[in-house]
C-alpha cells in the first residue's frame, strides 16, 4: 500500500512528483492538493489527477472537507522569509503555516513536511511552528539540504522541517543521507549533475512561442532581444557576468550597474557547462535577474532547459502562458531533492506499518 498524501501550496507539483513518480520515490499517493494558482493548480491536476483544487487556505480549513492522509508535505510561500524581501517582518505571507498545520490536525497525518528559503530556519517562525507542532504531538527535526546532494543539476539551498507523530512514529532520522558529491576525490557517489547532463543535447531554440509539439521543443522557445540586448550577451565571456560586460563593452551596459561596483556577481552571468546550475527563480528568461545566460550561445535559457535544470522530466505537462509555466518551474521543489526526503519518510511510516501488522 503507498501512503496517502496531501500536499499545500503544491504549485505544479514539483514536490509531490518526487514522493509518488516511480523514477523518484514512488511510495506515496496524491489524495488531496492545494495552491491558489490557477494555472499550477492546472498542470497539477495533468500530472496528477483532479484532486487538486485551487483556492485560499484559510477558507479550506474552514470547509470541513480535509481528507485523511499520512502525511502533509508543503512549503508555505517563501517570500515572507526571504532575504529579498526588505518588507518581510510585516508580512502576512509569514503566517500560513498556522493553516498549514490546521490542516496536518483535521487530516490525521502520522508526518508532516515544511519547505522553504534557508531564512526560514532562523526566523521567529521557526520557533512557533515547532511550538505548534509539539501542541499537536509532533517531535520534530530540521536541516539545510542542497539539491545538488541529491541528483538535482542545481545547487538549491532550502530548509526542511520534518515532524512526526511521537505517540505513532519512531524518530525520523535527517538529512537523508548524500546521493551525489561534489568531491571529485570521493569514488562511491556520483558526482554532481551539471548543466551539460541536462541541457547539451538540445538544439538551438527557434521559434518565439510555445510550441504545438511533443517535449522537449514545446517549451524550447527563444526570446526576441533587441539589437543591444545581443551586443550585451555577446560581450559576456564563458562564465563571466556584468563585471565582464562592463569591462568589454562599458558603452552599453547600465549605468546602474556601473555605480554599483561590489556584489551581484551572478546578474547577467552566463552558466557553466560542468556545473550545477545556480538557483533557477521564476524570472529565469531574464539575464538581468541572475546567471541565466546560456553556457556559450548569446541567450538567456529557455523554459525547457529551465525545467530539466529544475529536474523535472521532460513528460511533465505544464499549463498556462508563458509567464505562468515559468512561475511555476521557478516555484517548485526540485524532483530529486523531494524524492530524497521521501525515501526517509517511506523508512519510516513503512516500519510502523510493519510493526502495526
Amino acid at each position: 500500500m503507498k501512503h496517502k498524501l496531501i500536499d499545500l501550496f503544491s504549485g505544479c507539483g514539483g514536490m509531490t512528483l518526487g514522493f509518488v513518480h516511480p523514477d523518484f520515490c514512488g511510495k506515496f499517493e496524491s489524495v488531496f492538493a492545494l495552491d491558489n494558482d490557477p494555472a499550477a493548480v492546472d498542470s497539477y491536476r495533468a500530472n496528477f489527477g483532479d484532486h487538486a483544487q485551487c483556492g485560499d487556505i484559510e477558507e479550506w480549513v474552514k470547509s470541513g472537507r480535509t481528507p485523511k492522509a499520512d502525511i502533509v508535505i508543503g512549503g508555505p510561500p517563501c517570500q515572507g522569509f526571504s532575504l529579498l524581501n526588505k518588507k518581510r517582518r510585516n508580512d502576512h505571507r509569514r503566517a500560513l503555516w498556522e493553516p498549514y498545520m490546521d490542516i496536518v490536525a483535521l487530516s490525521g497525518a502520522r508526518v508532516f513536511v515544511i519547505e522553504n528559503v534557508q531564512g526560514l530556519l532562523k526566523s521567529e517562525e521557526f520557533g512557533e511552528i515547532t511550538t505548534r507542532a509539539d501542541e499537536l504531538g509532533f517531535e520534530t527535526t530540521s536541516g539545510l539540504l542542497n539539491a545538488a546532494d541529491y541528483g538535482a543539476p542545481q545547487t538549491r539551498k532550502r530548509a526542511f522541517i520534518i515532524g512526526w507523530k511521537r505517540s505513532e512514529v519512531t524518530p525520523v532520522s535527517f538529512p537523508p543521507q548524500q546521493t551525489h558529491t561534489s568531491d571529485e576525490a570521493n569514488k562511491s557517489l556520483p558526482r554532481w549533475r551539471t548543466v551539460r547532463d541536462m541541457i547539451a543535447d538540445l538544439p538551438e531554440p527557434e521559434e518565439l512561442e510555445i510550441r504545438n509539439e511533443p517535449a522537449p521543443l514545446n517549451l524550447h522557445f527563444r526570446r526576441n532581444p533587441t539589437e543591444k540586448s545581443m551586443m550585451r550577451y555577446r560581450a559576456v565571456p564563458p562564465g563571466g557576468n556584468r563585471f565582464d560586460l562592463q569591462k568589454n563593452r562599458p558603452d552599453i551596459t547600465p549605468q546602474c550597474w556601473i555605480k554599483k561596483t561590489s556584489g551581484g556577481t551572478d546578474l547577467f552571468g552566463r552558466l557553466w557547462w560542468d556545473r550545477p546550475s545556480v538557483t533557477i527563480r521564476t524570472e529565469f528568461f531574464k539575464p538581468e535577474k541572475g546567471r541565466y545566460l546560456h553556457p556559450e550561445q548569446h541567450r538567456p535559457i529557455t523554459h525547457r532547459e529551465a525545467a530539466r535544470l529544475m529536474g523535472f522530466p521532460d513528460e511533465f505537462i505544464f499549463t498556462g502562458t508563458k509567464i505562468e509555466i515559468a512561475r511555476q518551474i521557478g516555484n517548485a521543489v526540485p524532483p530529486d531533492m523531494a524524492a530524497a526526503v521521501a525515501e526517509v519518510v517511506a523508512e519510516v511510516l513503512r516500519q510502523k506499518t510493519k510493526k502495526a501488522a
